[in-house]
């Protein structure tokens, strides 16, 4: 398109985003307006995009990272033909696709936004496994907002683009001085933007955002930048085009209060219909990514001692060489967590992302978009600084394994900073999370495999220090189930635990066996879905359920075994053993018995129990 009808569907898209808000009664009508220009030229000229095949492997990517700006990405859709009239009027109503902020029940929207400060960091993860896994050349475009700048995550993602010379990357950032409550740290000052991004080695070009042929330039010039990746930082007005909104305080987040007279101001509905261009047939057939037969998992001796965090970092280098989808990204850590042994038999499908945790995630919700199958490892207790990625990464609908390390107290003398006892509570409660302990090396070789196939967040949590193996390396662990490894019918209590705690609580049962007290023990490895029936069926042979764990109380195992019993049915004696102390600077053992969840504690806690209050 030539400059005036560039003008016209900038103003077509102001008008459509006015519209479908006054019709839902809510939405960002004015943060649309102001990018209207930017996304018109991008929309015509310079996206490549296929919207009959969204999975085309050529195919652009462009993320609103500004998620509000979402009737600005709908009259977008609406101007190439995607939706229709009658679908884009049921913007944010029940059962509509088009959310308040867009997520992928939209074929063409790669994952959820709306939480300001995600876009680019999952754009650098796309970028990445572009340029280094995929044959044809697709670019990323992410739309950002300039109030989202003063987010930590922003400049992680900023910094690795710019170490990693992402030259298929391209942020605009749409600099219209005005936030939810007022302006921005830099308001209109485009320099100081450009200024800290070159430090971090990109390109920037700094232009009027509704002039449309600097607009259109600063694209061609984004394409053509090589070995950086660019920045197009535009300056914008809030609300433009309409006097009555435009920069002006307050006026954020709201509809327009008179859209009928905005249309007008804005000169009326246009209804200009965009080619938008295809991608080019791919030219290299993409590199195998598929399966090869069942992969060699190694296998451990009973009786052996092995850290399951050895066993992690062994099982994903062999799972590695069966399937050709698998990526590995880590935070710096890899020769503790043991990602550093698929790090050194697929060095092309490692990626180092370094103590940015944020990022960390971001780039794997934006790796699994393009089909990859990511594990992502760091220390489970650093996990926590992702949260809010790993909470949007369900509502992207992403498929992404995340592996903690160095759980608990038994880490030992690296103290409370390095614990994580926080970490089952917080992936318990992400929607349709799975969460596994696996508490010896061949659970864990097998639950790596397992956690490939399934959907949306998988958290493994291993182990720093070695625990004996228990199982055979054909045992099969199904997610969703658990071990008995104590059993009789004679048992008055039953002990519950996953990780470490299953070796303590073991030690414990041979004790009270000498004792005459017969305990039954389940491994609890599917800490989510908990494994009900087998819970419920100790419940009724012994009356007590005892749940050890290394964890806070709250969130963790105890609280899992006992939403198992919410549904109406008797509720057994529930007793919880878990880490309520702060811990300091001790060995493992140490700390197991300060937190009461060691053997001798278990035993003791067990005689007192059955004495005092199990008749």
């Amino acid at each position: 398109m030539q400059s005036e009808e560039l003008t016209e569907l900038g103003q077509q898209l102001r008008v459509d985003s006015v519209r479908v808000a006054d019709k839902a009664g809510s939405g960002h009508p004015t943060s649309s307006m102001s990018a209207a220009d930017l996304m018109a030229t991008l929309l015509a000229n310079h996206l490549h995009y296929d919207f009959d095949r969204p999975d085309h492997p050529g195919n652009d990517h462009l993320i609103f990272s500004k998620g509000h700006a979402s009737p600005l990405l709908y009259s977008m859709y609406l101007a190439a033909g995607a939706i229709d009239e009658d679908e884009f009027l049921t913007y944010r109503t029940l059962g509509s696709r088009l959310e308040g902020h867009p997520t992928p029940r939209l074929p063409w929207v790669d994952v959820a936004t709306g939480s300001l400060g995600q876009g680019l960091p999952v754009g650098v993860g796309m970028a990445l496994a572009g340029q280094r896994l995929a044959p044809n050349p697709f670019h990323v475009w992410v739309l950002s907002g300039d109030s989202e700048m003063a987010e930590g995550s922003v400049w992680e993602a900023i910094e690795h683009a710019g170490d990693q010379h992402l030259d298929s990357l391209t942020l605009i950032i749409d600099v219209n001085r005005l936030g939810q409550r007022g302006p921005t740290r830099h308001q209109r000052d485009l320099a100081a933007y450009g200024r800290r991004l070159r430090a971090f080695d990109w390109h920037t070009i700094e232009i009027d955002g509704h002039d449309v042929d600097a607009v259109d330039a600063a694209f061609n010039e984004a394409r053509s930048t090589m070995g950086k990746p660019t920045a197009i930082i535009a300056g914008t007005r809030k609300g433009k085009g309409v006097a009555a909104v435009e920069d002006r305080e307050g006026m954020h987040g709201k509809p327009l209060k008179d859209a009928p007279a905005a249309i007008e101001e804005l000169g009326g509905r246009r209804s200009i219909r965009v080619e938008v261009a295809k991608p080019a047939s791919p030219a290299t057939p993409a590199p195998d990514a598929g399966h090869h037969g069942h992969p060699d998992l190694p296998g451990y001796e009973v009786g052996d001692s092995v850290a399951t965090r050895d066993a992690y970092g062994k099982a994903l280098a062999a799972l590695g060489y069966a399937r050709g989808d698998v990526v590995a990204l880590d935070g710096e850590v890899s020769d503790s967590d043991r990602a550093e042994f698929f790090a050194k038999e697929h060095p092309d499908r490692f990626f180092e992302c370094y103590i940015a945790e944020q990022q960390l995630v971001g780039a794997a919700v934006g790796m699994q978009a393009l089909g990859r199958v990511p594990y992502a490892s760091t220390f489970a207790a650093f996990l926590t600084r992702a949260h809010d990625f790993l909470r949007m990464a369900a509502v992207s609908r992403a498929s992404i394994n995340v592996v903690g390390s160095h759980a608990g107290v038994a880490i030992g003398q690296d103290g409370p900073s390095q614990m994580g006892l926080e970490d089952l509570a917080m992936f318990r409660a992400i929607h349709g999370s799975t969460v596994l302990h696996p508490c010896d090396a061949n659970q864990t070789t097998q639950l790596v495999a397992t956690m490939h196939a399934l959907k949306g967040v998988r958290y493994l949590r291993t182990l720093r220090g070695e625990t004996p193996v228990i199982y055979g390396a054909d045992e099969q662990f199904p997610v969703g189930g658990s071990k008995v490894l104590r059993h009789s019918d004679a048992d008055r209590v039953t002990l519950v635990a996953a990780g470490t705690t299953v070796h303590e609580c073991l030690r414990a049962a041979d004790q009270l066996a000498e004792d005459g007290i017969a305990v039954r023990v389940i491994d609890l490895y599917s800490v989510k879905p908990v494994d009900e029936r087998t819970l419920q069926t100790a419940a009724e042979d012994t009356g007590c359920l005892v749940t050890v764990e290394d964890h806070h109380p709250q969130g963790g195992i105890g609280d899992a075994v006992a939403e198992s019993f919410s549904d109406g049915r008797p509720t057994p004696r529930l007793v919880r053993l878990a880490v309520g102390n702060m811990p300091g600077s001790a060995t493992s053992h140490e700390q197991l018995r300060a937190a009461g969840i060691d053997a001798d504690s278990i035993a003791a806690g067990l005689r007192l129990l059955v004495e005092k209050v199990i008749r």
